[in-house]
């Protein structure tokens, strides 16, 4: 129960401080576009099953791979306005998957 509470509050609630600290006049705005990110997970509906507990999205997926995540990375380095916003909420994204499967394993 705390792995699931902790996955949607970084998912759904941590974008909004995200938002809050590095695009104060716009947060709003900010929030939306990494919330909007989750439409990466539409690559989920390529697996089968769809949803496996004991599967790390980072590097099965599609648009988790790691070539996907460099992207990301450099989109949160060089580009600017949206766009950055949208990488970072995609890193931040693969973070919160990430963490999801290998720092539950050690409990």
């Amino acid at each position: 129960m705390t792995k699931t509470f902790v996955h949607y509050f970084l998912h759904l609630v941590f974008p909004v401080f995200i938002a809050l600290i590095f695009y104060k006049k716009n947060w709003k705005k900010a929030y939306l576009i990494m919330l909007a990110t989750m439409l990466v997970d539409a690559d989920h509906l390529l697996a089968t099953p769809i949803f496996d507990e004991n599967r790390a999205s980072i590097g099965f997926h599609p648009l988790h791979s790691y070539y996907a995540i460099v992207i990301y990375f450099l989109g949160a380095i060089f580009l600017k306005g949206n766009y950055r916003i949208i990488a970072i909420g995609l890193l931040f994204h693969m973070f919160t998957d990430f963490q999801d499967y290998y720092f539950w394993r050690l409990f």
